[in-house]
């Protein structure tokens, strides 16, 4: 995600210009560059951790992960040149989990849609460790 063109509570947007020079293009394809679906839904994911980031007061000290990708669908390709508009929602939230709807468009044409869910984790923590049990 390259920035952020709007912000609100429940709602954030970010655009992601797509240029020829991106390395996975030179695998994905050599003859037909597309973006890899699993890129587009990482981008809507890190643009819902902004959202998520910024509704707490230590952020700086907190990582946010994602734990689940739901509903995937991809409808059109994504190709060099393509603005890629990623739209998330706040679905639920709770005080370390936040799960949220998103779509991905390109002139306003939908390419991509999914619910991803990511949880708040603290920077410090080692991520080999096994989580403690509630």
């Amino acid at each position: 995600m390259d920035r952020i063109v709007e912000l609100e509570a429940e709602r954030i947007v970010g655009v992601k210009n797509v240029t020829r020079n991106e390395p996975f293009f030179q695998g994905h394809f050599p003859d037909f560059p597309v973006m890899p679906g699993v890129l587009i839904v990482e981008a809507m994911a890190q643009t819902a951790g902004v959202l998520v980031l910024k509704t707490i007061a230590d952020r700086d000290q907190k990582l946010v992960l994602l734990v689940s990708i739901e509903h995937a669908r991809f409808r059109k390709p994504v190709v060099p040149g393509d603005t890629l508009r990623l739209e998330m929602c706040v679905v639920k939230r709770r005080a370390s989990v936040a799960k949220m709807a998103g779509r991905a468009t390109v002139d306003g044409v939908l390419v991509a849609e999914a619910e991803v869910m990511c949880k708040l984790a603290d920077k410090d923590e080692n991520p080999e460790a096994p989580a403690a049990s509630a």
